[in-house]
């Protein structure tokens, strides 16, 4: 019993020096929180990157144009370094020059869509009668051979909506975030999945599909139609955009294509199931940008002082890319316009940091993480290899933010124990804020992501979901509108609050073991 006691008072101990040394200093949080709460500049960025802007899909002008305003801003905020660098070749930008469509007959009417992305426009005016498409297979597709010339043409597939019985807009419940801080961490081997079963029959089908819709989209190529009209997933005016065609330079030709929202298509479908005619005329332009194919991030310093830590870095980020119907307010201007917001924040209050603090806009992460991939290979390391730089162990941090408009609730460790009571100590002033959650689990699809994959401590941090999944995401009311003004100011308040305390830390924060090289896991 003695002993259990004295190894209880030691741990109690250590706790509570790592927590004592860890504590935020109060006088530079107050600071920090009246510029950031009550001074805020964050919704005026984003309005630069939205409004301003427009689309920021990779390689456009609307990215190029957020780009250049962006790396201008934080000069004239008095950042160092500031400056577009490339990570690598993309390919072709390009954008919608103009949109229209109607049915015409069986009465007019506008349909909501969006040409899909990196497809061509109609060359002009176009009208026609609507073909429906029945194919389950490639063999089916024999009977329209020769007959769809000029047409416009839609596949006979297309889901009945359902009323929505669930509030867009939502929060995370107390029970929720408590399930997420009780969290362990997941045994060896947990994501693999056994062979067969219910996942290799969707998989099965799913690959069929994709090989009947390759026949389909070549034989409509071939048969030169005018305009594919293509059901968009979402409903109530909202439709969610999906990987277009490709932006490789020497990409194959493919025909125009619509993304239509659901009603529309739906209203099409069934005339058509029922033999009455439809007829559609369309007007669609776009342009294609070949001049420049290399990807870019924008990237900017605070420059470290103290003459031991000024060669380490803390860096924050989030992607400055977007997809093209709407203008990417939630994904994801504003996470780009809280981490830009927290580094005006730590400018404001004159803050000189230990560590040099860098913030980086990556482009491209919607095709894949490309620009903080690439920024990590050509600075830090090869995940397949495992072979790192010198630099990768300079780096102590890299926070990410890129889960919509929805306030800081707390963070993901991505399984990094040791780093936990150290972000509940950070957390622990802005309790009052909502911000009270550090959880074990890993999170994905963002580009800290690109971070942990080389062993540097990448974090996400765990955002209220918003209606970010219901209406936002990848849709075409993904706008300023849709941007909470309170919650923004509280997430870049935070963000400056951590990296603060990650530049004044005597220590880097704590790392997990190397990951094994991609190119040796079975």
């Amino acid at each position: 019993m003695i002993k259990r006691f004295t190894i209880a008072a030691m741990a109690f101990s250590l706790c509570f020096s790592a927590f004592a040394q860890d504590a935020p200093d109060a006088a530079t949080v107050q600071k920090i929180r009246k510029a950031g709460l009550e001074n805020s500049k964050v919704m005026d960025i984003a309005f630069n990157l939205t409004d301003v802007s427009g689309p920021r899909l990779s390689n456009s002008p609307g990215l190029k144009r957020a780009q250049e305003w962006a790396v201008k801003q934080l000069r004239e905020w008095g950042l160092k370094n500031a400056h577009l660098e490339s990570w690598g070749n993309f390919g072709k930008g390009w954008q919608v020059d103009k949109y229209y469509a109607a049915t015409t007959t069986p009465f007019y009417h506008p349909i909501i869509a969006s040409p899909k992305a990196w497809t061509p426009g109609t060359n002009g005016p176009i009208k026609s009668e609507v073909v429906l498409i029945k194919a389950d297979s490639v063999s089916d597709l024999a009977k329209y051979k020769g007959k769809l010339a000029g047409k416009i043409v839609m596949m006979d597939q297309g889901a009945p909506l359902a009323s929505g019985l669930k509030p867009d807009f939502s929060r995370y419940a107390d029970s929720t975030l408590s399930q997420m801080a009780a969290a362990k961490p997941a045994p060896a081997g947990a994501r693999q999945r056994p062979a067969g079963g219910p996942m290799a029959d969707r998989m099965a089908q799913m690959m069929k599909m994709r090989e009947v819709r390759a026949a389909i989209n070549a034989m409509l190529l071939d048969e030169k139609v005018a305009l594919i009209l293509t059901y968009a997933r979402g409903g109530q005016g909202t439709f969610f955009t999906s990987n277009g065609a490709s932006y490789a330079l020497d990409a194959k030709p493919v025909s125009p294509e619509l993304e239509v929202a659901a009603e529309d298509f739906l209203h099409i479908l069934r005339l058509l199931r029922a033999g009455k005619p439809v007829e559609v005329e369309a007007d669609i332009k776009t342009s294609f940008y070949t001049e420049d194919p290399q990807g870019y991030n924008v990237i900017a310093e605070i420059p470290g002082t103290d003459k031991k830590l000024k060669d380490e870095v803390i860096m924050i980020g989030g992607h400055f890319d977007s997809w093209h119907a709407a203008t990417g307010a939630t994904d994801n201007a504003a996470g780009s316009a809280v981490m830009m917001e927290a580094m005006r924040i730590l400018k404001a209050i004159d803050f000189k940091p230990k560590r040099t603090i860098r913030i980086a806009l990556w482009s491209s992460e919607e095709q894949g993480l490309y620009g903080s991939r690439g920024y990590v290979a050509k600075h830090f390391g090869d995940p397949k290899t495992m072979i790192l730089t010198p630099d990768q162990k300079k780096i102590s941090a890299y926070y990410n933010l890129d889960n919509g408009t929805g306030k800081i609730r707390g963070i993901y460790l991505q399984g990094n124990a040791a780093a936990g009571p150290i972000f509940q100590s950070w957390l622990t002033p802005f309790n009052d804020l909502g911000a009270t959650t550090v959880t074990i689990n890993n999170t994905g699809g963002t580009d800290h992501q690109a971070f942990d994959a080389v062993g540097i401590p990448g974090f996400q941090f765990i955002q209220d979901p918003a209606d970010y999944n219901t209406r936002t995401h990848h849709s075409n009311m993904d706008t300023y509108d849709r941007l909470v003004e309170n919650d923004l100011k509280q997430a870049a308040t935070i963000v400056a609050s951590f990296v603060y305390n990650t530049s004044q830390r005597e220590a880097q924060l704590p790392r997990k073991e190397l990951p094994v090289a991609q190119a040796a896991r079975p």
